[in-house]
This record gives C-alpha cells, structure tokens and sequence, in this order.
C-alpha cells in the first residue's frame, strides 16, 4: 500500500478549525503572470464581500528579484485577468467597476487606472498584438434591432436551439498613455455574422493572422469547434480544420508556419479520452498527429523553439511539460508531487511564474528559473491559517470490486489514533474528470475541516473516471456510470473499516454534480450510509438528457440515447431503485441549473417521501450549477454540517 503524506502549515495547539464564514472570507490567489521582461509578476487576489454578497478580485504586483508586493487595483469591484504588453510597459485588465466587463490599462508602478474602450457589451478573451499597438479581444453581439421590435410587439420569448447570441473578434487601437482619453478607443470588427461564433484565439507571431476555434452555434449540444485562421488587413476567413468532434486551443509555432491545437482527431466518443495534439499549417491541409508520449489530457500552453510547453496531470499531482513537436518526447519540467498551475513563461524563456503548492497548503505565487528550477515563493497565503488546526492529507490505494485500483485523499485529525473509531463521511468530486488533490481548500459546500475537527474521518475518491489515471481508468465508467463508481466509494469504505479505525455504524456521503448523482445512486441502492447529501445531482439520466444543457454528454458516456437503449437509462438511474431506498437524504440545488436541471431533484424527492424515507430539499433562489455567493455558499456549507450533526452525532438540529 502506497501512502504519500502531506501536511499544511503548522498551527497552535489549541486553535480550532475555521467556520464556513471564516473558510469563505480567506484570501486566495487568482491567476498569475509573469512580465515579458521577468521584472514583475502581476496576480489576482480574490476575496468575500459579505456586505454586498460577492466574490471580487483585485490586482497586485510582485517584484521578482526582492519579492516586494503591493496592491495594484482598488475598489468594489473586480480587477481580473491581466495581460502584459509586450514591452512589460503596462497591463490591461478587466473590470467591471463600470456596469459591465471592459478593458482597462495601467501601468505596473502604480497610478490610475485608464478605460480603454467603452464597447456595447462585455469582453471575454483579450490579448496583445506582438508589436503592442493593438489588443484582440472577443465579445458577445448586442441584441439586434429585430430583436428589439419583436419583444415590443410579442413580449419576452425564447425560440429553444433558434435564438442564439453569437461571439465575435474585435481590435482596439492601444496608444501611449499620455495620449489615452478615456473610454474613446474606437474597435474595429473583426468577424461578422451568424455563420459561427468565437472562441479561444491567438495572434500569430508576426500579428498578420488570427488563428481561433468557432462553433457554427454557441450550444454545448451542437457540432463542437472547427478551427479557423483569419487574416487581420483583408479580414479574409478561412477554415483550416474540420472534423467530427471538437479542434480547440490553437498555438502559433515560433516562425507562425504551423498552429499546434486540441483535437478529438474525429473520433464520434471523446468525451471521457484523451485528447489527441496536432499541428496544422495556417493555410489549411491534412492535420499531423504530435505522437504525443502521454497518457493524460495536455492542455496547450505555449509552442517555443525549445519546445511545446502544456500542463497535466500525474495522479493527484499537476505539473508543466515540455513535448518535442516532432518525436512526442515528453519531458516534465517540475519536480515530483507538484501541484502547479497558472504557468507564464518570459520572452527570453529563461523565468518562469506559477501557482500551486509543493506541501499540501494554500496555493501561492511563484518564480524560478527554468533550468534549473528553484522556485521562490512570492505570497503568503498559507499564513491565514497560522490561527487554525488543519487536518492533515495524504493519498491512500485500495482494490474496487472488480480489482481496479483507486486512490484517495484521506483526511485525519492532526492527532488521529489509529487505536480509536471514527465516523466516516465521504466527499464524491464531480466531473466525471474531476480529480481531488491532497492539498487544502477553503471550505465551502462541504465542510471538511468542521467535519475532521468534530471527530471524523473524511475520504475523498478518485474514482473511475477522474481526470490524471489515464484514458482507460477514465472510460471504465462508460455505460457503467454509477454502478462502477459506487463500487470504488463502497470498496474504499470497506477499505477503511479493515484498516479498524472507521466506526461502520457512521458513515456518510455526499457530493456536488456527478458527486451528487454518485450519491444520489447510493442513496437508493444501498443501506450502507446513515446519511446522504445530493448536491445538483442527477436522479434519472431520462429527465437529465431531455432538460439539460449538454445532451451529448450522456449520448457519450452511455453510448446511447433513451429511444435507443432504455435499459442502460434504467440501469443507471437512481430513480430505478428508489423503493429500495433507506437512507436519510439531503438535496441541495440551484433553482436554474441548465447543465442539471432541478426537475433531478424534486423527482428524487418526492420518490423518498414517497416510500417514506426522510429527506430535506433546499433550493438556492438565482442560482445555476454552482453557487457563487458568499452568503449563499456559507448557507450549503451549514446546511450539511447540520444534516450530517443529525445523523451522524445525533445532535438536534437549532430552530431557525
């Protein structure tokens, strides 16, 4: 058995672990990007206004030799996302401290902040021209006059898979500061039309071309992108790929003769393997498979003459890469047990900056060398904690029903005793291809931390599917989803309870998306838990395909539709067994959730009243998929810390 331990920073003997508020308001890093000239590295700082119920973010500034921070950005509102030019003269940034998302700049000492432009409606995706004169920016259309006219004279309507806002490039001319009037910059459309919209993009090496990907339609259930290459002075569009599944990510090679890009390589399933890498040539052609040497998703940050750089997972660990474009040769670039994101490179290639952590805590900010590397540490996020008892992780191996191995993140009071039974509550990470990490996260819908400070034990499952194992470990659930998983989360239990420090008769789940359908599976296909929470997960895969805003996902993952093959709906599907179902159940769910739409949880609600099983159902008003308001989140946090006190301590719960 494989045992990798980490730990957080050390605390006080008798500090406690922090509240739901306490875990929300903790300062966190937001991005981070080194200065072409490696001088500075400008990072995101996000934060809790719990006076105006929402998440902001501000800029600062790290100087790289002395490591000297200061806050760059100041006010309400968010300053996010911010892009060097290529002298490292200035930043552009994105705020919307003025309604709306628009494009500011300032320079990296310090001073006011100037608006760039004042365009019609918010910016996405923005990035410099190579020579700094311009920057690329993507936008969704306003709403037509033909619009306007219709809702005066029928109302306010939706025409489902007809009314489409599309997403189209524009450039802004960027002059000297001392010549900047505020808000005055006039854009310059780039793409037109309702023939496609916009996706990711890059500006070739020489700022002549633009090489994106673009969906005919801007629907998650439609054909995916194709990728596109326009040329900036005649706007002349061509596509240079199109096949059958998504080609994304595009990368200009150094000499902007090739683009390296994300493809399924026309493969009809590709939603749970790897994606493949290709290049191709700016003016179209037969793609060329990179054989890449790595069995996980690479994800394409920069094409250079050392190499092409891309970051991936290894098991529970994140790292940067480097591949040889033409062997496949892949070479890591960070050290064992990693967990680094967030990578920018200098123009000279010599420094790099990132974020993540090498010990389990909170991520920080970063700069080193690329070779060798010796990173140095920027922030001090981790020092927020100093006041807290955090538990302790480490990733732990045990064999599924049908012998596959898993791991898992365990999480253990500081001073566990193996000689002791503890309760086990089990935390299920969504995705399918998401992936827990022995690393610490601020609380937030569940609470770990008040969970392992009252006296448990919490397990965290990488099970089948999760993304850094690999494309077969990640198609082992495909027409097997829930009943493979659950097998991984009850072997991973029963694992524990050999071990003789899980106390059987207190155990819980819970889990959020495909977290919370794997607990909604084991809700009603077995006895084995005291307490379930269901977190914006699916009950029945009929109504999740008919509702959601994704119907090919479960067109891939059960290779089938529910006119097609029924019997792998059926077998799938909490709702299928709900008469067996025992266990008391908590649902939680965003009252306009597109991607799991609640009709999953009010039909599993009424199926446990119905066969008279307890159940709880919160619903959280303005909400999609995820919740992403202080207040709100701090609510789904005490609501299981309350459901799983009832049933797994047998506390009652306060009157409210």
């Amino acid at each position: 058995m494989k045992y990798a331990a980490w730990f957080v920073t050390a605390v006080s003997l008798f500090a406690q672990a922090p509240t739901a508020e306490q875990s929300i308001s903790l300062r966190r890093q937001a991005g981070a990007v080194i200065s072409p000239d490696g001088r500075f590295v400008a990072y995101g700082v996000r934060k809790a206004n719990w006076e105006d119920n929402s998440f902001e973010t501000e800029i600062w500034i790290a100087d790289s030799a002395t490591g000297k921070r200061y806050r760059l950005t100041g006010g309400k509102k968010s300053s996010e996302d911010p892009v060097w030019a290529p002298d490292s003269s200035r930043l552009a940034f994105a705020s919307d401290r003025e309604g709306k998302r628009q494009l500011y700049l300032i320079a990296p000492t310090g001073g006011e902040a100037v608006q760039l432009l004042s365009h019609e409606t918010t910016i996405n995706r923005f990035e410099w021209s190579p020579d700094g004169k311009w920057i690329y920016f993507t936008a969704s259309d306003a709403e037509p006059k033909t619009m306007k006219d219709r809702k005066e004279k029928y109302g306010d309507y939706q025409l489902v898979s007809g009314d489409y806002t599309r997403t189209h490039l524009w450039r802004v001319p960027v002059p000297a500061m001392d010549d900047l009037a505020p808000g005055k910059a006039k854009a310059e459309r780039l793409t037109e039309g309702d023939a496609l919209s916009v996706q990711a993009f890059a500006v070739s090496p020489d700022g002549s071309r633009i090489a994106f990907s673009g969906q005919q339609v801007p629907d998650l259930s439609a054909e995916p992108s194709d990728l596109y290459v326009l040329s900036v002075g005649d706007k002349m569009l061509k596509k240079v790929v199109e096949q059958r599944g998504p080609d994304s990510n595009p990368v200009w090679s150094p000499d902007g003769t090739r683009i390296a890009f994300s493809t399924a390589n026309g493969e009809e399933y590709y939603y749970y393997k790897n994606n493949r890498i290709a290049t191709v040539s700016p003016e179209g052609g037969k793609p060329s498979l990179i054989p890449l040497k790595f069995d996980e998703n690479a994800n394409l940050l920069k094409w250079t003459p050392d190499g092409l750089y891309f970051t991936g997972f290894e098991k529970t660990y994140a790292h940067l890469f480097r591949a040889n474009p033409e062997t496949g040769a892949v070479e890591r670039v960070t050290p064992d047990r990693s967990l680094l994101y967030d990578f920018t490179l200098t123009k000279d290639r010599q420094w790099i900056s990132f974020a993540g952590s090498f010990d389990g805590s909170l991520p920080e900010v970063w700069v080193s060398r690329l070779k060798p590397f010796e990173p140095r540490k920027l922030t001090n996020f981790a020092d927020q904690l100093k006041d807290f008892k955090i538990a302790s992780r480490e990733v732990i191996e045990w064999k599924s029903t049908d012998g596959t191995p898993i791991e898992g993140v365990l999480v253990k009071p500081r001073d566990f005793d193996p000689s002791k039974k503890y309760p086990l509550l089990v935390v299920i990470h969504g995705g399918p291809t998401g992936i827990d990490m022995p690393q610490f996260q601020p609380d937030a819908y569940y609470p770990i931390e008040r969970f392992v400070a009252k006296g448990a034990l919490v397990l965290r499952p990488n099970y089948r599917g999760s993304a850094g194992y690999g494309e077969k470990f990640r198609s082992l659930n495909v027409r097997n989803l829930g009943v493979g998983d659950a097998w991984d989360v009850l072997s991973g239990v029963d694992h524990l309870i050999a071990k003789g420090y899980v106390d059987k008769e207190r155990v819980g789940a819970m889990g959020w998306s495909q977290g919370g359908y794997i607990s909604a599976y084991l809700t009603t296909t077995t006895a084995r838990f005291k307490a379930i929470s269901v977190g914006a997960g699916i009950s029945n895969w009929m109504t999740y395909y008919v509702n959601t805003d994704i119907h090919p996902f479960t067109r891939q993952y059960l290779k089938a539709t529910p006119w097609d093959d029924p019997e792998i709906y059926r077998k799938t599907s909490p709702m299928s067994f709900i008469k067996g179902a025992k266990t008391p159940t908590l649902i939680q769910h965003g009252e306009f959730d597109r991607r799991v739409p609640i009709p999953n949880a009010y039909e599993l609600l009424q199926g446990l009243v119905d066969v008279g099983v307890p159940a709880k159902m919160y619903v959280y008003k303005g909400f999609g998929h995820g919740i992403t308001k202080p207040r709100e989140l701090r609510a789904v946090a005490d609501h299981n810390y309350e459901w799983f006190a009832e049933y797994i301590w047998n506390e009652k719960p306060a009157a409210k």
